[in-house]
């Protein structure tokens, strides 16, 4: 496993971090009924490997990862791993809730302090809301308790945005989305230069787009992919573009099976930054160019836009849009939208524009209205 330097408090953390979002689960529909015996295993197999970075946050499988993580990093785990969590910032309403919402977070993950703590999923309305309850403040008094050895926040917004929050307090990390789609998106590239240049370590989540890019791709980018001489996965494409950056502290990957995991961790063993060529980097961009001629919806699936009130399997809905014409698998697609959608009263057409989804969407997709095409479009 490779390591680099964590800005200004000298840790070093691994390249690879095991991020808690999506662990496999005892059935494929809900997500707080995690596989507990597995993620476990899973997630010390990581530490026994050199993983040491992991991470997780209040909301993720429904609340139930931090728990989980809890009780993963039991019998010595948790000394050898760097912990990081998020408050839930949209559910804080007055200064003390800060806390209160901290101490049932280290309560569930049954620890005295957290290594990394995040103001969660930034927004400029979000951070004019931190602003107005000194969010800050809480910060510097979690730091002096010994409850939280880190601060630092994830991002998700335009680099303008991004640019005023870095600016506005010495951060010890910051955590955005980047992957070689998404270079010029939120705070991209240029905010991860810039985080840089101010000794703010980053942690990149999204490497994959949601696991878009770990999929078997449509057969013009494989072809390109194929045409490199040196033969490797999308998933190591992308991992390799990443972690190129010297920039780039740690890349958190979503895991969901041992396989996963595995592959990442051998990937992660030649983690060096400043490797790639000059024509592997080209070849990036051509597949990158296809590759946005085909995404018809920038969904992550990170799912905060559930739930919806009317039913509405909204990630899955795009999913299989995206995919059908990612991948040319219309005809497949079309009809799983019809099976497990469509006859469950989950697709798109059950929308009632409430407008919910939108405002909780951390991409800021139109979300109304690409359900409206995605549902034209896998039904006809």
């Amino acid at each position: 496993m490779k390591y680099r330097k964590f800005g200004k408090n000298g840790t070093d953390t691994s390249v690879f971090g095991i991020g808690c979002m999506r662990l496999p689960l005892k059935n494929g529909e809900d997500e707080s009924k995690i596989d507990e015996a597995e993620a476990i295993r899973m997630i010390r197999y990581a530490i026994d490997s050199g993983v040491n970075y992991v991470d997780t946050a209040y909301p993720y499988h429904g609340g139930e990862s931090e728990p989980l993580v809890g009780k993963a990093l039991q019998d010595g785990y948790r000394e050898r791993t760097k912990l990081a969590t998020k408050s839930p910032v949209w559910k804080v309403e007055q200064y003390e809730d800060f806390e209160k919402f901290l101490d049932e977070q280290l309560e569930k993950l049954q620890t005295d302090y957290v290594d990394f703590y995040l103001l969660h999923a930034l927004s400029i309305e979000r951070w004019e809301k931190m602003k107005k309850l000194n969010a800050l403040a809480f910060l510097d008094e979690m730091k002096k308790k010994g409850k939280i050895k880190n601060a630092g926040f994830s991002f998700h917004d335009n680099y303008p945005t991004f640019k005023t929050i870095v600016d506005a307090y010495d951060w010890d990390m910051c955590q955005i989305q980047l992957n070689y789609l998404d270079q010029e998106y939120q705070a991209g590239v240029k905010g991860l230069q810039y985080a840089s240049r101010k000794g703010i370590p980053v942690v990149v989540m999204e490497p994959l787009q949601g696991g878009k890019l770990a999929q078997i791709p449509s057969q013009d980018i494989m072809e390109l992919w194929k045409s490199y001489d040196e033969k490797r996965s999308p998933v190591e494409w992308a991992f390799k573009w990443l972690y190129n950056f010297p920039e780039v502290n740690v890349i958190l990957s979503g895991v969901s099976n041992m396989e996963q995991l595995k592959e990442n961790i051998e990937l992660f063993d030649s983690a060096e930054a400043d490797t790639m060529s000059e024509e592997e980097l080209k070849l990036v961009d051509k597949v990158r160019d296809l590759y946005r001629e085909k995404i018809m919806v920038p969904c992550t699936g990170c799912d905060y836009c559930k739930p919806c009130p009317e039913g509405v399997a909204i990630s899955t809905v795009f999913e299989l849009y995206n995919e059908a014409v990612m991948y040319d698998k219309k005809e497949k697609n079309a009809r799983m939208y019809n099976d497990f959608l469509i006859k469950n009263n989950k697709d798109a057409s059950q929308c009632v524009e409430c407008g919910n989804c939108e405002s909780a969407c951390p991409q800021n997709i139109a979300i109304i209205e690409e359900l409206k095409n995605a549902h034209q479009y896998l039904t006809t």
